[in-house]
């Protein structure tokens, strides 16, 4: 049986995308998505499932620098889970917003209701959480009706908690992506149908030069390759050094892809495939 590792604890968005993609698994939760990487990587699990960009708040760095400047595992696939935000409150809760004085979640998941935080708890500190199923899990076993978290509807079922209001995330297309990562390329049986397939490259320049990052996307242009997206993050090793990760809309096939790679080694750039796989879209 596949060992499937996730961010946990239960009741987080990670844990809702793997029960929606895969079935029949041994399912393990992790606290953090470095501990789940690092599971994968000495083999204690199959795969592993972490959150990598929301819509609203973007990359979700850490998985990202993690997965570069740490333990590098090839991307597996990727699944597109649509986010919905609940506020979450003990079941004896008989108050108000106003009544609210702390609210627990995690840090993106609280930036996409900051609106609504502000407008609607005028008197609630916010509270930072690993995960939106550790703020629920918090909630329910402290006892006090004065704390609400910020979560789904699979944490307030796990927890028992009552959702005081539906849908509190600022902006209504609010979808995250979550890649599943494998030490060794398996198959996996997910019964969604592909949306689409991707390839994403890791590219580290040579040296800050002009014009460097039009050399770059110059090797994709003239060869009508369409780029989803394209991110710099820093490599850590000075100011100014960055490394840009290119996400591009088609898999790895026998002659554009590897004629781009051929082109930016030529420039001297590091060219690394840190994957070529499905991209899968849940309706939850």
């Amino acid at each position: 049986m596949t060992t499937i590792g996730y961010l946990g604890p239960k009741g987080t968005f990670t844990k809702l995308a793997v029960d929606y993609t895969f079935n029949g698994e041994k399912k393990i939760g992790f606290t953090t998505i470095p501990e789940c990487i690092d599971a994968v990587d000495n083999g204690e699990i199959d795969i592993g499932v972490v959150p990598l960009e929301n819509a609203i708040e973007g990359t979700v760095q850490l998985t990202v620098d993690y997965l570069v400047h740490q333990v590098r595992l090839p991307i597996l696939a990727e699944v597109v889970v649509p986010i919905q935000q609940h506020l979450l409150v003990h079941p004896n809760f008989s108050g108000n917003f106003q009544d609210i004085k702390e609210v627990y979640s995690h840090s993106h998941a609280i930036a996409q209701c900051h609106q609504f935080i502000h407008k609607n708890l005028p008197n609630a500190t916010i509270q930072f959480s690993p995960s939106t199923g550790s703020a629920a899990e918090l909630v329910a076993k402290n006892g006090d009706t004065l704390k609400a978290a910020i979560g789904n509807k699979l944490a307030a079922e796990e927890y028992k908690l009552k959702i005081f209001k539906e849908n509190i995330h600022d902006y209504p297309n609010n979808h995250t992506r979550f890649i599943a990562l494998t030490k060794d390329k398996r198959k996996i049986n997910i019964k969604h149908p592909i949306k689409t397939e991707k390839t994403t490259l890791l590219i580290t320049l040579p040296n800050d030069e002009p014009g460097a990052l039009h050399q770059i996307l110059s090797a994709f242009a003239w060869r009508k390759m369409n780029l989803s997206k394209i991110e710099s993050r820093p490599t850590k090793t000075g100011l100014g050094n960055y490394f840009f990760i290119v996400d591009v809309d088609q898999p790895y096939d026998d002659v554009l892809l590897p004629g781009v790679k051929a082109e930016l080694e030529a420039l001297g750039c590091q060219v690394t495939i840190l994957g070529t796989y499905p991209v899968y879209h849940i309706k939850v």
